[in-house]
């Protein structure tokens, strides 16, 4: 973690809503060795222990329950937003209940603020699939949102509240929209989540891979050090951030394709057994979103806060590779 940002981080006090996630568990972990507070809201009763210099407390509730709130943001600096449902799937079946989870929470985290006079600095995770299936590549924040499942509709209700109070003056906050995420971290608790992740446990285990069809998409596909490095350092540029959205990903595109043959190319070398990867007829009811050419133009943020995108797609397999054979995860 470079200086600059460590020195802006100690002292402070987080709240990391979603602790038990994928993007949570990595970000509280880049934050141990920093003297701060760290506050980890979860549903589930026990969190992994950080060993390191910042004190943790753990907050067990329900994100839909409006007085878990009150309690959460006190004396909180700095709120890393992650909680929700993640499943697009799930979504389209329950709309309500992706809306209590992916819209009502936010509502609650910023009544809670306004009512209490708090004026916390809020970074909410987005998705790059909010706006949809865009026209032209690589894509920026001058694209417009057009959602095309309920899951991004959400995701865009949930980040113009969060703006609109922004505005107001009750709180400061900004949205990451992020690309495909991938590298070291728990499982998803969503089937169709954590896709690439999912085909290297799968090559370390020697099955074969499968494609849907030619995999011809184009994807943006984003190293977890490098998405937890894009939140801190937004959270030391709030100034310049504030009701804001910015579009988050490598910069570099390639085909679901051509992922999945590096995959089984690295993870052959590492375990010596060859890896196939079989075409398949995609499954009957899969989203349009899954139809998407997408890659990222980052530039507006990193202008503003200096951040790059420091793991290749090669590098970044490779450190997952190296991970998931380390940790027996496969």
């Amino acid at each position: 973690m470079h200086s600059r940002i460590e020195d802006y981080l100690k002292g402070k006090s987080f709240l990391i809503t979603g602790a038990s996630g994928y993007l949570a568990s990595n970000l509280a972990s880049s934050l141990k060795n920093i003297s701060c507070k760290i506050r980890r809201l979860t549903r589930k009763n026990k969190l992994a222990s950080l060993e390191g210099n910042a004190v943790f407390e753990n907050v067990q509730g329900e994100i839909s329950d409006r007085t878990l709130w009150d309690r959460a943001i006190e004396d909180v600096d700095i709120i890393f937003h992650f909680a929700g449902q993640t499943s697009v799937y799930v979504a389209e079946e329950n709309p309500i209940i992706d809306y209590e989870a992916n819209v009502l929470p936010m509502l609650h985290i910023l009544e809670a603020c306004k009512k209490n006079g708090a004026r916390p600095d809020i970074l909410f995770a987005g998705t790059s699939t909010q706006m949809g299936l865009p026209k032209s590549l690589p894509v920026n924040e001058t694209c417009l949102d057009k959602p095309i499942t309920i899951y991004d509709t959400h995701k865009c209700m949930a980040e113009n509240y969060l703006k609109y109070y922004a505005r107001m003056g009750f709180v400061r906050g900004t949205t990451l929209r992020l690309t495909n995420v991938y590298g070291p971290g728990p499982k998803s608790s969503s089937k169709d989540r954590g896709m690439l992740n999912a085909m290297i446990r799968r090559a370390l285990s020697g099955e074969n891979l499968t494609l849907y069809g030619d995999g011809k998409y184009i994807r943006d596909y984003i190293y977890m050090k490098d998405i937890v490095s894009a939140f801190l350092l937004a959270s030391r540029n709030m100034d310049s951030l504030n009701e804001k959205h910015f579009v988050i990903g490598s910069g570099q595109g390639h085909s679901i394709s051509e992922v999945l043959h590096q995959i089984a190319k690295q993870a052959a070398l590492k375990t010596g057994k060859p890896i196939d990867i079989k075409s398949i007829a995609p499954p009957p009811g899969l989203s349009p979103i899954e139809e998407r050419y997408f890659i990222a133009n980052p530039k507006t943020f990193s202008k503003i806060t200096g951040w790059q995108p420091k793991y290749s797609l090669s590098k970044g397999i490779d450190q997952t590779l190296e991970s998931f054979i380390h940790h027996s995860e496969p």
